[in-house]
């Protein structure tokens, strides 16, 4: 006999959110690689912009769909909360990339570098993460993988709190100070709502599994 279950399936919002979430981890591998290899700025900035905006459409679609369904497989609210943490997190990565840009800046630091590559990881565990919900029975699965996030979070939290003793004890032009902690602002701010993704996946675990 097959087994009932009492979570809708409907696709639609589960490809929605993996297309989202892989997006973000392409725009993470892109920074990367911007502060790795600290040329073509403006090019590679515009990469990040583009990927930006397909997040913007993608979001546009899953609000869309929520508002033509009767029957969701997730929280309505859950949905929502969701599609926003993620489009959150991308418009925060670009917002580091397009500072560095506009910002002129030379070169980017040791503990920015290390904090992006932070990302990138947060951004992967993400990709696993979210693809576990189309699947109830493995939903559990997804608790470990937000344990591994938060620890994610914290390393940047320190990584950040390094850099701006580092930036307040190195730097002595108060404009260059001023601009590393607005790309540090967005950089932490990205993490930040890596795992408020994060919350929100434990919440629906807590409901569904």
């Amino acid at each position: 006999m097959r087994k009932f279950s009492l979570i809708p399936h409907n696709k639609v919002f589960y490809d929605l959110f993996d297309q989202s979430i892989q997006n973000i981890h392409v725009a993470s591998e892109k920074l990367v690689d911007l502060v790795d290899n600290y040329v073509e700025v403006r090019a590679k900035a515009s990469n990040i912009k583009d990927l930006e905006r397909k997040g913007d459409d993608i979001t546009h679609k899953i609000m869309e769909n929520l508002h033509k369904s009767f029957i969701t497989p997730l929280d309505r609210e859950d949905i929502a909360l969701l599609a926003s943490r993620l489009d959150d997190m991308l418009d925060c990565m670009e917002g580091a990339t397009k500072r560095m840009y506009l910002y002129r800046i030379r070169q980017p630091t040791p503990r920015a570098i290390e904090i992006c590559h932070v990302l990138n990881k947060e951004a992967k565990e993400l990709v696993e993460t979210v693809s576990l919900l189309r699947d109830h029975a493995r939903m559990k699965q997804i608790l470990t993988h937000c344990i591994n996030i938060h620890s994610y979070e914290n390393e940047a939290d320190d990584l950040r709190r390094a850099a701006l003793a580092d930036i307040f004890e190195e730097e002595k032009d108060v404009k260059e100070i001023l601009k590393w902690l607005d790309i540090y602002q967005n950089l932490e701010n990205a993490v930040d709502r890596g795992e408020d993704v994060a919350n929100v996946l434990e919440g629906v675990v807590l409901k569904h599994a």
